[in-house]
């Protein structure tokens, strides 16, 4: 996996107490127990760690998480 899927990975753990092995390129964030609220606090510990900026219609779209790596990546994420 990426740097930047380890750094996502690292974040829904460490913030959001999901279970490492529950976390998978096509797991969803419905899979992860996560509700919009916690999509909207995940965008933001995103944003401040990998230094990029998620639009709301954007978080809106993410389904799982290879969508999010994916997008973070193509925004040019440091990881």
């Amino acid at each position: 996996m990426s740097a930047v899927y380890d750094k996502v990975s690292g974040i829904l753990v460490d913030k959001f107490g999901v279970e490492a092995d529950d976390i998978t390129p096509d797991a969803t964030f419905d899979d992860l127990d996560l509700d919009s609220l916690d999509l909207a606090e995940f965008a933001l510990a995103a944003e401040e760690e990998l230094g990029v900026r998620i639009s709301d219609e954007e978080a809106e779209e993410l389904t799982t998480l290879d969508d999010t790596v994916k997008l973070l990546e193509s925004k040019g994420a440091k990881a």
